[in-house]
């Protein structure tokens, strides 16, 4: 195991099991834990407002380092429940005029529910059979019908394959279009810091902190712009544009727990992260190709740690993640159609390990597998 790997292992507590489940809810390092514990601590010790305010810097360091991982700088970060809420605010304060947006044929079922909600109607962006983007054909489509901004998801919940987020950002810079970015499978696990004009993502996947929190960044020049719901602006004057999509009831311990996981993040070295975990999905790919019952979605080479297996002989992919977790204290993902409802067709078992993960163990996930298609079929 590679010193990066040993070190994010020790880090951590003793797994239960196998744990390769990361692009659903990474494990938090001792650290965390321990700083989203202290918070709490702190808010029965001296009171929830004092120790908020206590915790700014800790909070600031953590928006900072949203917008680094970003290529942001300038951004203004607010913090959210999660990804979805944080698409939630956007859209729901999205400046008056046009109500068009192009996404891919695989993008994420509830981003689709929530766009819908806030009355968006969307594009299809051409993609090959992949599910990535399509630059040539998508660049000839966005410039004849310009819709009102891009969204793209750089890793789908369904599928690992990697958008080329950095050709769509110049693309749209070239064309003036927004481009907002759903970076919750992306932060973390591969390279995001292209300055689009809003990211938004998640700190329980593969940046491994607490669940219930997660950023959104916005170029200041967008976010003065976005008319938040919530407070009228005559009731909230003195309140920035951030500061009131970011108000209301918050978990300022998991913030502050997340807020340490960006730090170990970054210390850790965004791209000797993602090159391990491209690494160990290379690993996982290899290892699991010959599994009977299954199809491996991804080419071997794919630059993610995130592994689709399909059905091809009946294999019910919920049904063997009980199995797995049941018999084997093993954690997958079993994901439905409604995940990406205009592109799936049939459920899919996803496997995302993280740095830590070694091949004996996806041997011993590979094998469990087999015994595990074979009893639930």
């Amino acid at each position: 195991m590679t010193a990066l790997a040993d070190g994010w292992r020790s880090a951590r507590p003793p797994v239960a099991g196998l744990h390769l489940d990361s692009a659903a809810c990474s494990r938090q390092s001792l650290a965390v834990l321990d700083a989203t514990a202290r918070h709490a601590r702190q808010e029965s010790e001296v009171g929830g407002y004092v120790a908020a305010a206590a915790a700014v810097p800790v909070l600031d360091a953590g928006r900072a380092a949203v917008a680094a991982l970003a290529g942001m700088p300038d951004a203004e970060v607010v913090f959210t429940t999660g990804s979805l809420h944080a698409l939630d605010l956007l859209l729901g304060s999205w400046p008056p005029g046009g109500r068009t947006l192009a996404c891919l044929p695989g993008e994420y079922g509830p981003n689709l529910a929530v766009m819908a909600a806030h009355g968006f109607a969307s594009r299809l962006l051409p993609a090959d059979g992949d599910g990535r983007i399509a630059i040539d054909e998508a660049a000839v489509r966005l410039a004849a019908d310009p819709p009102d901004l891009v969204h793209l998801t750089v890793l789908a919940s369904h599928r690992g394959v990697v958008q080329p987020l950095a050709e769509v950002a110049r693309l749209c810079g070239d064309l003036g279009l927004p481009l907002v970015v759903d970076a919750a499978q992306g932060l973390g696990q591969v390279d995001c810091a292209v300055g689009a004009d809003v990211t938004y993502t998640s700190s329980r996947k593969w940046l491994a902190g607490p669940r219930g929190v997660g950023a959104l960044a916005v170029r200041p020049a967008l976010m003065q712009r976005l008319r938040p719901r919530l407070p009228p602006p005559d009731w909230a004057s003195s309140l920035s544009v951030a500061q009131r999509l970011e108000l209301g009831e918050a978990n300022v311990a998991a913030r502050v727990g997340f807020s340490v996981a960006l730090g170990e993040h970054l210390a850790a070295g965004p791209a000797v992260v993602q090159q391990r975990l491209a690494q160990v999905g290379r690993d996982t790919r290899t290892v699991l190709a010959d599994v009977h019952g299954w199809r491996v979605v991804e080419t071997p080479d794919e630059p993610s740690a995130i592994t689709t297996l399909a059905p091809t002989n009946g294999a019910q992919p919920d049904a063997v993640r009980s199995w797995l977790i049941e018999h084997r204290q093993i954690v997958t993902t079993a994901a439905g159609v409604e995940r990406a409802p205009r592109e799936l067709t049939q459920p899919v078992l996803r496997i995302s390990p993280h740095v830590d993960t070694t091949t004996d163990e996806l041997a011993t996930f590979a094998a469990a597998l087999a015994e595990a298609t074979a009893t639930t079929s």
